[in-house]
């Protein structure tokens, strides 16, 4: 008698809208399933559509497309004997679900909706579907024609329901459930359901993997079972990067751990587990029995003819528990960004990428970027991988090119150039051209002084004044303009040399403007409109500069690249202002008035902690009760929200960043507030200064009178 099921779940790089790469891809991953011996295949949430289409879930041809692509799965020989588990969004009744579509052997099974939608964050989830709240309860769906065809059904269930096939019983979650304060699996296994599958569209976070298998280890550790984690993987046409992270577990232990970042677009994890495993587990928690016996309703049952073991199974080898093996978040940095560059290079069809490079730790940042991306485009294509090929030789121009070194590689895909002016310093000219040299950039080295002059002059011609820079004499408007002038006409260099610097060369095609600001300048705004920092995309755009520092460091030693040490020791600086002697006089911190340590604090403080300026004040007043009194506490945190709130404007403006910090202000889909604020604060400052007074008053050291 069969105890042993070999199940698969995978990652798979679907691209929002891409239906013929998206169908190609989930059939690959049926086949090398059914290779493997798996007899149910798990996919990501809504893989046939792709999970990022947003508000194309709207438009009737996002639904009709999927449903042509659920007939040709279900038509192919591909997917027979074996169950396929398929993500894509199904209308019933007018209403529109996210749904898994279960089909064997060219029958459905069973169509269940999500039941808790995503909606915090990055996602939107509620603004295209509706949650099924009809708890473990089905109706009729009514197929559409077109499947009719090919199944040969009027009607199949819809809704809460489970499979029971010969040997076990299989229930699933979508995504969120998961995360929910009460899952879906708990009742589930409750109720005698085995096997969990989850299918996911989870985008990274750095520091997030730990949280992710986390869940799925305790959920089966507290209820035993076996349980599937399939996730997207890749860029699929935003900010996102999904990062695989598939994974099968059993009674509270790995099986199968999917990689988090990669560039094959197709990732099939199987593992062969005893079903007898989980009924031991289960029967030695009493408190368990005891729950299941006295407590739960039964879930509806569609009975299966099939079974997922093999009847002679007694030599068939189980799959062994694994550690799971976790990156570093120098590490993540240095493969996530790097694969979504990869996605967004070969999927935009352009030639490479241009990076004003400034000698500074941001820009090196980007430019190693780009260098990991050409250390694991050549690492694929080592170990076999034909698409990864296919797209270097398409980006280069050359049918016969096979990367094998990645500084040859960076030298074809990245032109980065230094933008000199009058208040550069050597130091960072040569800093620039160092590191170009070690990663093999084409690097340009230009002045921008004539184009400055020419902007300045026409100012002049027109006003009959001349405006100066401080140190000169000149008011802080002055000051400012001038130094604005500068970074804007930097923008405009960027981008000439992107469109026509490959065509100067004799080559064809153009570059994709890669932009440098990490995520806390972009949240205190300091940054120009419309400067470098307005670019294509922009890698680093939701990283701290500490984590930024940490990863430059990584890549030193990683990547043996010598010139990111002087980098590292160099004060940031903008380089706008005149020098001094030949030297730097302006540095970012000063420019700021605070730290960039305590920029990343009151970040995680606004975003993360949800707090005000009152809020703020008093969670700072005990974290730094050591080291300011509260007028100083006070103080800085006024200058906080008046910078940011003066500048908020700009993040409308903000280039598309890789979401990787959970404190992002990205203004487009993540940071949802005002850009028009009034940014003296009057009411939330009061409180701030009647509270100081109070603690003034009465020597400032009990601290529990401020709430």
């Amino acid at each position: 008698m069969g105890r042993k099921v070999t199940v698969a779940t995978c990652a798979l790089n679907q691209w929002a809208l891409d239906f013929e790469g998206n169908l190609q891809r989930i059939l690959k991953s049926i086949e090398i399933a059914k290779r493997k011996g798996a007899r149910y295949r798990l996919g990501p949430e809504l893989e046939i559509c792709g999970y990022g289409c947003w508000d194309h879930y709207y438009e009737s041809d996002t639904l009709l497309h999927s449903l042509q692509v659920l007939a040709a799965l279900l038509e192919s020989p591909v997917t027979q004997d074996i169950i396929c588990d398929v993500g894509m969004p199904v209308m019933h009744r007018n209403v529109r679900y996210n749904c898994r579509v279960i089909f064997l052997n060219r029958r459905v099974l069973l169509i269940r909706p999500k039941m808790a939608l995503a909606n915090e964050g990055n996602y939107r989830e509620l603004r295209w579907f509706t949650p099924w709240s009809r708890s473990r309860q089905t109706e009729e769906y009514f197929l559409p024609r077109m499947i009719q065809d090919v199944t040969k059904q009027e009607t199949v269930p819809f809704g809460d329901a489970v499979l029971a096939t010969r040997d076990t019983c299989i229930g699933s979650e979508i995504c969120e459930e998961l995360w929910t304060p009460h899952s879906p699996h708990v009742h589930m296994g409750l109720d005698g359901v085995e096997i969990f599958t989850n299918a996911s569209g989870s985008h990274h976070v750095l520091r997030k993997a730990h949280a992710r298998v986390d869940l799925v280890t305790m959920a089966t550790t507290k209820n035993g079972g076996i349980y599937l984690l399939a996730n997207q993987k890749g860029c699929d046409g935003d900010r996102l990067y999904y990062d695989g992270c598939a994974l099968i577990a059993m009674n509270g232990h790995i099986f199968a751990q999917g990689s988090q970042f990669s560039l094959n677009d197709v990732e099939v994890l199987t593992a062969t587990l005893d079903l007898e495993d989980v009924r031991s587990y289960r029967a030695e928690i009493s408190s368990r029995n005891l729950a299941q016996a006295s407590k739960v309703s039964p879930y509806p049952r569609v009975k299966v003819d099939f079974a997922l073991s093999c009847h002679e199974d007694l030599l068939e080898p189980p799959s062994e528990p694994i550690e799971w093996k976790y990156h570093s978040p120098a590490e993540e940095i240095s493969l996530g960004p790097a694969c979504w560059l990869w996605d967004f290079l070969r999927r935009s069809r352009q030639a490479g990428f241009l990076l004003p490079l400034s000698g500074g730790v941001d820009s090196a940042a980007t430019a190693c970027l780009v260098y990991s991306m050409c250390h694991q485009v050549c690492e694929a294509v080592k170990h076999g991988n034909q698409e990864v090929l296919a797209d270097v030789r398409t980006i280069v121009d050359q049918l016969s090119y096979t990367p094998q070194d990645p500084r040859d590689l960076c030298g074809r895909v990245l032109t980065t150039c230094y933008m000199a002016s009058e208040n550069s310093s050597q130091e960072t000219c040569d800093r620039a051209r160092e590191l170009a040299q070690q990663i093999g950039s084409h690097h340009i080295g230009l002045h921008i002084d004539p184009a400055v002059k020419a902007v300045v002059d026409i100012f002049s011609l027109v006003t009959g004044k001349r405006p100066l820079f401080a140190v000169h004499g000149g008011s802080s408007r002055e000051n400012l303009a001038l130094q604005n002038v500068q970074a804007r006409l930097r923008m405009v260099v960027a981008y000439l040399f992107a469109q026509l610097s490959l065509w100067a060369r004799g080559a064809r095609g153009g570059l994709l403007v890669l932009g440098s600001a990490n995520v806390d300048e972009s949240l205190l705004g300091y940054l120009t409109k419309y400067d470098c920092s307005s670019a294509d995309i922009n890698p680093i755009g939701g990283i701290s500069k500490t984590d930024l520092k940490a990863f430059v460091q990584f890549c030193m030693e990683r990547f043996q690249l010598p010139a990111l040490q002087r980098i590292l020791a160099a004060p940031a600086t903008a380089e706008l202002e005149p020098l001094t002697d030949g030297k730097v006089s302006q540095t970012d911190e000063e420019d700021m008035g605070m730290t960039y340590a305590e920029l990343s604090i009151y970040g995680r403080l606004r975003k993360i902690a949800k707090a005000g300026p009152y809020s703020m004040f008093c969670r700072l007043l005990t974290m730094w009760k050591d080291v300011c009194p509260p007028r100083q506490v006070a103080d800085r945190v006024r200058h906080f929200f008046s910078k940011y709130s003066m500048n908020r404007h700009k993040m409308t403006t903000l280039t598309p960043a890789y979401h990787a910090e959970s404190y992002s202000p990205d203004d487009n889909r993540f940071d949802l507030r005002p850009f028009l604020y009034h940014t003296s604060w009057p009411w939330q400052f009061r409180c701030i200064e009647d509270a100081v007074l109070r603690l003034e008053s009465r020597g400032c050291q009990d601290l529990d009178g401020v709430d």
